[in-house]
């Protein structure tokens, strides 16, 4: 693990300041934000990747192409990210390309955010996302650690093969249902046998599905809401749409992979239960992984019927909801402007260097 000491010494001798991200994810989201509060920015792409860093050529002041996104981590090139004086957005495909181990123990480079917190988004991890919910008293699904005890509709969330990215999640009902889908998507090649064994397995929850995004760091005053979305997947989303007796005539795989988000907003009267929950979220993670959240994190949930949130997915970095940024009405009630993730954290950062405190909010 790379000290934070090292870090801390790295980042106050930055005679300047710029965003630097990994060209996929979020990368434009981020680089949108830093441009509206007048910070340089910097994205490193994979080659055959940087067209839309091209094309939106206002929010890219530096383009660099590398062969492989791994190389980000050389040690040539992570000399040049410190001698420009960058600090690092993460988002998943940043922890996807370069890896936690990496992340955590070779990348010397200032991150905004806490990088020992990223491995607890995997579910197979000891200290993961059902741990921390449950320190912070939240709901999440009922789990099943063994297959054979399925007994209701049920999620299987596995590691899709070749795509790190994706997660090849498909729906059970017993456990003879388990292993007859399960075989096959090893035989597809969409699985593999290791990545199944590292599976979670989740009651199916049902209700209306929103992802609650907030951001906190150890210089904010609260635990910021920042909004609501909704994300759009293939091919499951518009295969929903379809009538039902055209769907029991489609003998097709179904699968969960993201492709986009819409907006949505919630009622007024339930706003206390997710901003509490937010509140609660930040509480136990500072205990269980000091110094906590730094920056954005999701709470990607269900509200039942009988008006329960149950939390069923976190993302503790970058989310990667792009459509909050011109649709959230809740920065606008807070700072009287709309705005989104990628603004927030250019916001904050500002705001730590006019501060002389930016040790506080990278690791």
């Amino acid at each position: 693990m790379i000290k934070s000491s090292e870090i801390k010494k790295i980042v106050n001798g930055y005679a300047g300041l710029q965003i630097g991200v990994l060209g996929s994810h979020s990368a434009l989201e981020v680089m949108d934000g830093a441009k509206d509060e007048d910070l340089k920015t910097i994205v490193i792409c994979q080659k055959g990747r940087d067209t839309p860093y091209r094309r939106f050529s206002r929010i890219a002041d530096e383009i660099v192409v590398l062969n492989k996104f791994k190389e980000m981590a050389s040690p040539k090139f992570q000399k040049k990210l410190r001698e420009e004086n960058t600090i690092i957005v993460p988002h998943r495909a940043l922890t996807a390309y370069l890896g936690y181990k990496t992340i955590e123990n070779n990348f010397k480079v200032p991150i905004f955010g806490n990088r020992a917190l990223f491995q607890a988004e995997e579910r197979a991890n000891k200290k993961n996302q059902y741990y921390l919910l449950e320190k912070a008293r939240i709901k999440h699904p009922r789990l099943f650690k063994n297959p054979k005890n399925i007994n209701t509709p049920s999620i299987v969330k596995v590691q899709e093969k070749s795509r790190k990215l994706e997660r090849a999640f498909f729906t059970v009902t017993s456990y003879s249902d388990y292993k007859k889908k399960s075989d096959e998507k090893i035989k597809q090649g969409i699985i593999s046998k290791k990545d199944l064994q590292n599976s979670s397995i989740e009651e199916l929850v049902i209700g209306t599905y929103m992802n609650f995004n907030y951001f906190h760091t150890p210089i904010s005053e609260n635990v910021d809401f920042i909004g609501i979305e909704r994300r759009l997947q293939t091919n499951l989303h518009d295969f929903n749409a379809l009538p039902a007796k055209q769907q029991l005539e489609m003998d097709i795989d179904l699968q969960n992979i993201e492709v986009g988000h819409t907006p949505a907003s919630i009622r007024e009267s339930l706003l206390e239960k997710v901003i509490t929950m937010g509140d609660k979220f930040v509480k136990a993670v500072k205990k269980e992984y000091p110094p906590g959240i730094i920056g954005p994190f999701s709470l990607q949930s269900v509200i039942t019927k009988d008006l329960e949130l149950i939390v069923y997915d976190v993302s503790l970095r970058v989310p990667g909801n792009p459509i909050v940024a011109t649709t959230s009405p809740y920065t606008k009630y807070q700072y009287g402007t709309t705005f989104g993730v990628g603004r927030r954290i250019a916001m904050e950062i500002k705001k730590a260097q006019e501060q002389g405190r930016l040790e506080e909010i990278v690791t």
